[in-house]
């Protein structure tokens, strides 16, 4: 990871995900990687949650023209 990539990383983290500074410039590279990897999956569930309920809202729109 370059230099840039870690601050962008440490910002997002900090601003998006309510961590401290304190608190990932205290982790073991390792540990980081693991809270990383399951902040990416938790964002990945949750997209496809609002992907889901848009394809439903638009089925149930669509529905509302054939039937209202």
């Amino acid at each position: 990871m370059s230099l840039k990539d870690y601050y962008t990383l440490s910002f997002q983290l900090v601003q998006h995900h309510k961590y401290s500074l304190t608190e990932l410039e205290s982790m073991i590279p390792w540990e980081k990687d693991i809270y990383l990897a399951q902040l990416i999956e938790y964002i990945e569930a949750e997209n496809e949650k609002i992907q889901l309920a848009e394809i439903e809202r638009r089925r149930q729109r669509k529905d509302k023209g054939f039937f209202g």
